[in-house]
């Protein structure tokens, strides 16, 4: 019975399903996984590098994480090619506004433009939805410090933690556990390598493998900085520290 539906996008089963959505969001399971945490000092993005080739051109090789404006950068799960023709959207929407209103686009209305566009590719015939979820990050004198998710059916949320991508579920259920409102921006940056660490499907995390951008304010300016490969090491390492630390009491407990 499903197959009659599930290859129109504009037509909803008996069940009241559009399955070309429910296949996008299948598809971005599959992805590698990012993740976003908010902090009292700003935001952290963290992403999964599968594309680690020695030969490619780290030039030339799009990124996991896109700076979108001054104030605004994502981070994307799914169809790279998607992903491309979305964040140039979000690019050109945010330098419209910039210029139109000389002022930089508050960060829910440009996730809410781009929504619009998600949502429209499920009701016109012939085309599919975006297979691409997206975490943004930025900041805006209105709210301040925000961080949203979107999905291919165009539907969007704010979220003080949340996770895209493989093993999603497994890295939502840590942040639970783990996320406490009044942390600072070291303290998301240790459980963004917390969570990494227990979700990828690799044995060890390397720096080489993940991705961390920050989003935080200096002299009134927002500043989205993505972290050398140094830097990660060095987060990686207190990492391990740390958790050799907590097995070392345990055993002296025992």
């Amino acid at each position: 019975m499903a197959r009659r539906y599930d290859t129109r996008t504009t037509i909803f089963s008996p069940e009241g399903r559009l399955y070309q959505v429910e296949y996008a969001m299948e598809a971005i399971g599959h992805a590698g996984t990012c993740l976003g945490i908010l902090s009292t000092e700003g935001v952290v993005l963290a992403a999964e590098k599968r594309y680690t080739n020695k030969l490619l051109d780290e030039v030339v090789l799009s990124e996991k994480i896109y700076r979108l404006d001054e104030n605004t950068a994502c981070s994307v799960a799914g169809i790279t090619s998607d992903a491309n023709v979305l964040t140039n959207y979000l690019r050109v929407t945010a330098q419209r506004y910039l210029l139109t209103y000389q002022e930089p686009m508050p960060v829910e209305q440009l996730v809410c433009s781009l929504c619009d566009l998600k949502q429209m590719y499920t009701q016109i015939g012939g085309k599919r939805p975006f297979g691409v979820s997206v975490l943004y990050m930025g900041w805006d004198r209105h709210y301040g410090y925000q961080l949203y998710q979107s999905d291919p059916s165009g539907n969007y949320g704010g979220w003080k933690a949340t996770c895209i991508g493989n093993n999603y579920t497994a890295a939502i259920s840590m942040l639970k556990q783990d996320y406490k409102d009044d942390c600072n921006l070291d303290d998301a940056l240790m459980l963004a390598v917390k969570v990494l660490n227990k979700t990828l499907d690799s044995t060890r995390l390397s720096a080489d493998k993940v991705e961390f951008a920050v989003l935080t304010r200096e002299d009134d300016k927002t500043v989205i900085r993505v972290l050398s490969q140094p830097e990660v090491d060095r987060l990686l390492k207190r990492h391990q520290e740390a958790e050799e630390a907590i097995k070392k009491q345990k055993e002296q407990k025992t």
